[in-house]
């Protein structure tokens, strides 16, 4: 009686016939130790195998205890007890928020700065979460405002700004800000953002109009004052020569309207 056996190597079949005589038996048999050593090498063993499954399992039952998912929990159970956790988060930032904002009502703003503060630490990283997370820094900023803080105001505004580009209180807040700070050309950039955004807002058309002589004034006065910085410093160096500046005059010619400096004693 014949009897055929199969052995899978690999990708080959092969076929045994256990009526052989001994000596190709035993032939037989040496070839298929060599053969089971390669199919073993460059897999995992049995207990490596065992061994992977039971970290893998302990990492999983890890990182369930940090995110408070009972033991036993599948995929699909973990991913919606994940969205839950979120969910419940984004609700006391907003409930936090509301805090906030009838604190903000009395005219307690520190405390208000506080419950926007345990708003934003609460809101989770996600994309349902921008829009609460750029209100709370710009009514942070709004407190700010109000304690006379300008330069956090504007800290505060940049932050909503970031997570909302188009987010006009916060630019109409920030150019208030830099406008106290005497920042008018910040102020005026901030007003030009407005109106990129919405062409028919008149208010910031108004405040441009208004605060473009301001920020000339400025620019007119800091020059006069690095001029005056500059001819201190020439007086300090010529004054070693008996000179100063005053014996130098800038004389500007009619026809090119060039200028050429005289020594005057």
């Amino acid at each position: 009686m014949v009897l055929i056996q199969q052995e899978e190597v690999g990708t080959e079949e092969r076929v045994v016939n256990l009526s052989e005589s001994a000596e190709t038996a035993k032939s037989s048999a040496s070839s298929n130790v060599d053969d089971s050593k390669e199919a073993s090498d460059g897999f995992e063993t049995a207990s490596d195998t065992e061994l992977g499954g039971e970290v893998e399992e302990r990492e999983q039952q890890h990182q369930h205890q940090e995110l408070g998912i009972p033991p036993g929990t599948d995929s699909s159970e973990e991913a919606s007890h994940d969205e839950e956790l979120k969910q419940k988060a984004l609700a006391q930032a907003n409930d936090a928020k509301l805090e906030g904002n009838e604190l903000f009502g009395d005219g307690q703003f520190e405390e208000a700065l506080s419950k926007y503060e345990f708003a934003l630490q609460m809101a989770p990283d996600m994309p349902s979460s921008v829009e609460i997370r750029s209100i709370c820094h710009s009514n942070r900023a709004v407190c700010f405002m109000k304690l006379g803080k300008y330069e956090d105001t504007i800290k505060e505004c940049t932050k909503a700004l970031e997570l909302n580009p188009a987010y006009l209180k916060a630019l109409v807040r920030r150019g208030e800000a830099h406008e106290k700070l005497e920042h008018f050309e910040e102020a005026i950039a901030d007003m030009k953002k407005i109106l990129e955004i919405d062409p028919s807002n008149d208010q910031a058309r108004k405040t441009i109009l208004r605060l473009e002589p301001l920020a000339a004034e400025k620019r007119e006065k800091m020059k006069e004052e690095m001029i005056a910085k500059l001819k201190d410093m020439g007086n300090s160096l010529l004054g070693r020569f008996g000179m100063s500046v005053d014996n130098f005059k800038a004389v500007k010619d009619p026809n090119t309207g060039s200028y050429s400096i005289s020594f005057q004693r």
